[in-house]
């Protein structure tokens, strides 16, 4: 391609012999004259974007990133949202160090990842933004006989100057891919190159030597995202089969009995109708933690089966599940066959928008059980996120950790429903 024609250096042919030494490797070889820099320049920064798909992706900005996510975010849903466009930004602007972005499917990990690299290639920074997946088609396609070697390829992805691998821990799970996968991480750890990694999979279900660069706190910021999918919030979880809302789905507010026709004291009558008043607020503004607490068949599961099918009604299906339930699913994680580990269980289920857990106390009572109800009570209460709790134990009966966050005023509503079983009628 001709240079420019006014060139002193080339006269417009655009490129030029080196003067060197006859034993010299590059002795003889044309190459590009100065003049045709910014055009070669362009056209390597135009082959990365089309290589990095950001066709589809150029309209994902920093500007059109809700930093709060959709209203009605629990509040530590919305910090973790605005913490992660902070720590991108911050990233995009100086690119120093690796970021982890880490959360759920649709929680905008990627919209954030297109916006680092549609900002930094305005900037005139060198930038691949590929999914692991094809990122791995990328290579293999050198095998084919390319216009570039796989050589030229791998080399290329491991130095350059900004790397952005989408959707990691997606990839198959190959021995060539991974090993391709660990050079890439490897070569550019040991460099400190920078690299956004974004992922929907926990750091503990990486493979162990890229967990170990990706865990140093001296390189890698990990920045977790606790919102759901912004696109379908209503798929909050995004695993039904854990959910026991569907069995109780006649058990609605409009269904519930006041026992107005019962000969009950007063006061207990009046009890009732607070508990049925108080569920109805939570259904309707679901924030901070509501403990229905009575004798069996009081009603408790019935009211928590209503804020469970309002909260569906609007769009925003919750997890409803009984403690011993949860305890068998998460202990079905230790099966060979089962398609998920226990900790990437255990965050879906502690980290869900609205979780109605009934029956806490009927559960086995083993320390491995206590532990594990420990670490969900701890975390969402720590979390504040919205919660709903039945239980037919006193005081005495309940675990002493549990109990102390359950009569946190400031985070949690306790509702006494002191009737005897609904015998209907």
């Amino acid at each position: 391609m001709p240079g420019d024609p006014n060139c002193p250096i080339c006269g417009g042919i655009g490129y030029l012999r080196r003067d060197l030494p006859i034993d010299h490797p590059d002795f003889g070889k044309m190459v590009p004259c100065t003049c045709r820099a910014d055009e070669i320049t362009q056209t390597a920064k135009s082959r990365l974007f089309r290589m990095s798909s950001l066709d589809a992706l150029k309209e994902l900005r920093f500007s059109n990133f809700e930093k709060r996510g959709h209203i009605g975010l629990a509040a530590r849903q919305a910090d973790s949202l605005e913490n992660a466009y902070n720590q991108a930004y911050h990233f995009a602007e100086h690119r120093q160090g690796w970021l982890l972005l880490l959360g759920r499917y649709g929680c905008g990990k990627t919209h954030l990842a297109a916006a680092i690299a549609n900002h930094t290639i305005e900037q005139g920074v060198s930038t691949i933004f590929l999914t692991v997946p094809d990122l791995l088609d990328w290579l293999r396609y050198a095998y084919t006989g390319a216009n570039q070697s796989f050589e030229e390829r791998f080399e290329e992805i491991r130095e350059i100057p900004l790397l952005i691998l989408d959707d990691f821990g997606t990839q198959n799970a190959t021995a060539w891919a991974q090993e391709k996968i660990y050079q890439i991480i490897n070569h550019r750890y040991v460099n400190q190159l920078p690299t956004v990694v974004t992922s929907n999979v926990l750091v503990n279900d990486f493979e162990g030597r890229i967990r170990s660069r990706l865990q140093d706190p001296n390189l890698v910021t990990v920045v977790k995202i606790l919102a759901p999918d912004y696109r379908n919030p209503a798929d909050d979880t995004g695993h039904p089969e854990l959910s026991t809302l569907g069995l109780h789905s006649r058990q609605t507010f409009g269904s519930f009995s006041l026992r107005q026709h019962e000969k009950l004291p007063k006061q207990d009558l009046k009890d009732l109708k607070a508990a049925f008043d108080a569920a109805r607020e939570f259904a309707e503004h679901p924030r901070g933690w509501l403990l229905l607490t009575g004798p069996f068949g009081c009603g408790k599961t019935h009211l928590a089966a209503a804020i469970g099918n309002y909260q569906a009604g609007v769009g925003f299906p919750p997890l409803m599940v009984s403690v011993p339930d949860l305890l068998d699913h998460l202990r079905a994680t230790f099966s060979p066959t089962s398609p998920v580990s226990l900790d990437r269980r255990f965050d879906e289920i502690r980290t869900t928008r609205l979780l109605i857990l009934d029956d806490l106390g009927t559960q086995s009572a083993t320390p491995w059980a206590r532990e594990k109800l420990y670490q969900l009570f701890n975390y969402r209460y720590s979390a504040e996120l919205p919660t709903v709790i039945t239980t037919a134990n006193t005081e005495e009966q309940l675990d002493p950790r549990l109990y102390s966050r359950m009569q946190d005023e400031r985070l949690c509503k306790v509702v006494v429903i002191p009737v005897p079983a609904y015998r209907g009628g």
